[in-house]
């Protein structure tokens, strides 16, 4: 039995960890206005409800289930207000069966990863099902056989050191369409779990420390990066993003942007041909805005496209009556994401900041 988790030292030392994630928010080179700090505090508070989810409740990979990662209230790394994310803790040396039935959102992908973001920021793929690449049942019915060994039918490859498998599924409308219903199970696993081991715990607390720390930290970094190229779309390279487990077959094109109270930033652009793309306004910890209550995205469904086919957004406190809004809910600053999927070109949109008054 760990001395620690008996002695309250384990849970002292996470308690001291995760205090110490503050200083990301505290550092120098962030936001101090009391709205960024807020958020900022809460965003860990997020991190740390999630990541007790993974590395404390989801970590006995004898007995997988899916949970969500990021959702409408906890979020991570530019979360797609169109997706719905599960995830499952897995050990890639065992096999596991994925069963389940397709919702009617347009896009879905399963992924293994190996997912280091307690540690490096990275999250690296070792396998990938795509929808055009599954065979699904009459009804929607899907089985996938998860493993390192090749299997017939519908197989997703995994490593030895994989330990993460995301679903991701998009939807063109929120409102209208419904997610798939997903479950996975070990191959030949015991069948009962044993009770918690205190040494299991011991390291799902530190674990989720390292996590909350090194998300916010990572992503911190990126805002920075994005910073440096104010209200515009700089053509950052996509390992980036693909590194810290990004979609293999999504183009990101990540931006910074700085608004005065009476100032736009006008995004313009002719989308490519692609089965999805969306944008969306985040604010500067990364995390997208409250899509559920205000217009803070728009997609290949909901755009309204001017009569040349091209794509006009008006970033802004005010809703200049033109264009596609996006409101920037009180925030004077943040990060936006303009996403292609399987786009044959990727353009980057043209960007610039005007006064509201010359849109009316």
């Amino acid at each position: 039995m760990s001395e620690n988790i008996v002695s309250g030292k384990a849970w002292a030392d996470f308690c001291d960890q995760l205090k110490s994630a503050g200083e990301t928010i505290l550092a120098d080179n962030a936001p101090d206005d009391p709205l960024n700090r807020t958020e900022g505090f809460r965003y860990l508070s997020r991190l740390t409800k999630l990541a007790l989810e993974q590395y404390v409740e989801a970590t006995d990979t004898d007995f997988p289930f899916f949970y969500k990662l990021s959702h409408d209230t906890a979020k991570i790394g530019a979360d797609n207000p169109d997706s719905a994310y599960l995830n499952a803790q897995i050990d890639g040396s065992k096999s596991y069966r994925i069963t389940g039935k397709r919702g009617s959102m347009k896009y879905f992908s399963i992924v293994a990863n190996a997912m280091r973001y307690d540690s490096d920021g990275t999250a690296q793929a070792t396998g990938s099902l795509m929808d055009d690449e599954i065979n699904w049942g009459p009804d929607g019915e899907l089985e996938i056989i998860a493993s390192c060994d090749e299997q017939p039918g519908n197989w997703l490859r995994l490593e030895p050191d994989a330990n993460i498998i995301i679903v991701r599924q998009n939807s063109l409308d929120r409102v209208a369409e419904e997610a798939g219903q997903f479950s996975i199970e070990r191959i030949n696993g015991p069948d009962s779990p044993m009770p918690i081991a205190a040494e299991a715990l011991e390291r799902g607390l530190a674990t989720t420390a390292q996590f909350v720390k090194g998300v916010a930290s990572t992503f911190a970094d990126w805002t920075r990066m994005f910073a440096e190229y104010p209200n515009s779309f700089h053509p950052f390279d996509q390992q980036i993003y693909q590194k810290a487990g990004g979609a293999k077959d999504l183009f990101y094109a990540h931006a910074y942007w700085k608004l005065e109270p009476d100032e736009a930033w006008l995004i313009e652009v002719v989308p490519p041909e692609c089965d999805y793309w969306n944008f969306q306004l985040n604010n500067w910890w990364m995390e997208s805005l409250d899509y559920r209550f205000a217009q803070v995205t728009v997609n290949k469904h909901s755009a309204r496209l001017e009569a040349d086919g091209s794509l006009r957004i008006i970033v802004a406190a005010e809703n200049p009556g033109t264009g596609n809004w996006i409101d920037t809910c009180g925030h004077s600053e943040g990060t936006a994401l303009l996403r292609w999927q399987d786009a044959q070109e990727n353009p980057l949109p043209r960007a610039r900041v005007i006064k509201l008054e010359e849109m009316t």
